[in-house]
């Protein structure tokens, strides 16, 4: 059976489109499988649970039970991909934490497939973080998000060695316009006719991207 996918969307710095990159996979895979089930671990940002809030669960991984609980629903192979959207404030807690346990050791053992999607930029804070996980996260897991809402030019060379997924920048009007609770990607595909507009177009282009990301992780296990 092919593995769980449990994708891990994090960044040490705040304000950079993690839930917004967030959403947009929690969207694909709700549209693709029929079910997902999200993890928000935030305290002062836009949060997914604000989104998406039947799709998506609080997480609190600052003691011991809630990270058992966190653990305990993400290392299930039950067939149902997992998305964590991993606030900033957390992210050095959550990666000493899965390297104390075992986790990746474990979800093999458990066929779970963690997928970590970082978003890059070129400030010291990011740096150290990719290198953190490039030390603790096998290659073939670990995807360095180029968002161009972010990071204007290219990214360091050190971060582009590995996997990428580039997201473009839309316009500001139009970064707006999906920026409110209630907008939905899926469902602007289904009611807009004009396949041609930027917007359309922006959102079937990262959707095919999140499904390349989930063929290479089906070739990686065959």
């Amino acid at each position: 059976m092919p593995a769980t996918p449990v994708y891990i969307v994090c960044s040490p710095r705040p304000q950079v489109g993690r839930t917004l990159i967030a959403r947009l996979l929690c969207e694909f895979l709700l549209l693709k499988n029929g079910n997902v089930v999200a993890f928000d671990i935030n305290l002062k940002e836009p949060s997914l649970l604000e989104y998406l809030p039947s799709l998506t669960e609080t997480a609190d991984i600052m003691d011991t039970f809630g990270k058992m609980q966190l653990m305990d629903r993400v290392i299930a192979d039950d067939g149902v991909a997992k998305v964590i959207d991993l606030g900033f404030h957390a992210f050095d807690e959550f990666f000493t934490m899965t390297e104390e346990i075992g986790f990746l050791k474990e979800a093999v053992r458990r066929n779970v497939a963690p997928i970590v999607l970082f978003i890059g930029d070129a400030d010291r804070v990011s740096m150290r973080g990719h290198e953190t996980l490039r030390q603790q996260i096998p290659h073939a897991n670990l995807i360095t998000v180029d968002n161009e809402f972010v990071a204007r030019g290219e990214l360091p060379e050190v971060l582009s060695r590995g996997h990428m997924l580039r997201i473009t920048a839309l316009p500001l009007f139009l970064k707006t316009y999906i920026d409110r609770l209630t907008f939905s990607f899926t469902d602007y595909l289904r009611q807009e006719k004009d396949s041609s507009t930027e917007l359309h177009q922006w959102i079937r282009r990262n959707y095919y991207s999140f499904r390349e990301i989930e063929l290479n992780l089906i070739s990686q296990q065959s």
